[in-house]
């Protein structure tokens, strides 16, 4: 449309002031504003393809359990071993670039600039196992669990202040399951929180508020006929969400409602970590390979 005719449509109909929209998604109320996630344009429609391809394969050499790495298109760049020389529990990275990760023995989440490493927030509760994200409005999101019979739970955090606790559904019942357990979370482009859960076999997904969305328990047939198992855990600008099989070697690609639509299998021998760039290009990082895969899986 030309600037003359939007021109014309806006004497006739008056404009929108960004500021004055308000929306009610999934049981809460959500104001756009200008800046706002949910004010940017509707990103393109891709569909998946039929046969999803490896791009690359970047052989990153992080084999110590003390050290996480930085890598590009290529080669490792750069490894950062942690203050307390014990594994990273979990890693994210701020808009600014910037890495946090969960630092188990300490108790803390940590972020690393110009390679010197800050304390962000001192846990001091008895939930020992942290996993974190960072949200559209930069926000922490802490997932906690315990070696008691306490329910895993959320905790928002902005900066080091506690904001939010996520941990029943409305009828009182726990969101995620007591006890240890391998779990990753991330926060879906509709603001869904979305928690898979390795030992328990299930995604968990709520809405921003915390009220449940819906429970994913993986697919039959299994790729190896073997129990879901899911791992890592990420979203694409389409809202997809996807999850590492660990035990059937493969990425479940689902829709925002929890429907499944597709198996990614490209030769995936124990993924763990997942992530999404800017392009839609998937990374899985293989555990025992010590690799990194990229992978085109949209149109």
């Amino acid at each position: 449309m030309g600037s003359n005719q939007g021109a014309k449509l806006s004497k006739f109909f008056g404009a929108l002031s960004p500021s004055s929209l308000t929306s009610k998604k999934h049981g809460y109320s959500l104001k756009t504003t200008e800046n706002s996630p949910e004010a940017r344009s509707v990103p393109p429609v891709k569909q998946l393809l039929d046969e999803p391809e490896t791009v690359t394969t970047i052989d990153t050499d992080i084999y110590k359990h003390s050290q996480f790495g930085l890598i590009g298109q290529g080669p490792l760049l750069k490894s950062i071993t942690t203050k307390s020389r014990d594994t990273p529990a979990n890693i994210a990275v701020t808009k600014s670039g910037y890495l946090v990760y969960t630092d188990w023995r300490c108790r803390t989440v940590k972020i690393v600039k110009n390679e010197e490493i800050e304390e962000v927030i001192r846990l001091t509760t008895k939930y020992n196992r942290h996993v974190v994200c960072i949200t559209t409005s930069e926000d922490f999101l802490v997932l906690m669990d315990s070696d008691d019979l306490n329910p895993s739970k959320i905790v928002r955090y902005s900066g080091s202040t506690e904001k939010q606790t996520i941990q029943f559904d409305d009828k009182g019942q726990p969101l995620y399951p007591s006890g240890p357990s391998t779990r990753h979370i991330t926060e879906s482009r509709n603001l869904d929180i979305c928690v898979s859960d390795c030992e328990a076999g299930l995604v968990v997904v709520v809405n921003r508020a915390g009220r449940l969305r819906f429970r994913y328990t993986g697919h039959t047939p299994a790729l190896k006929n073997k129990p879901f198992s899911p791992l890592g855990i990420t979203t694409d600008s389409q809202s997809h969400i996807l999850t590492a099989d660990k035990c059937n070697e493969c990425v479940h690609i689902i829709d925002q409602d929890g429907q499944f639509l597709r198996y990614i299998n490209c030769g995936l021998r124990n993924p763990w970590g997942l992530c999404i760039d800017t392009n839609d290009n998937l990374y899985v990082s293989l555990y025992d390979e010590g690799q990194v895969k990229k992978i085109r899986y949209l149109q």
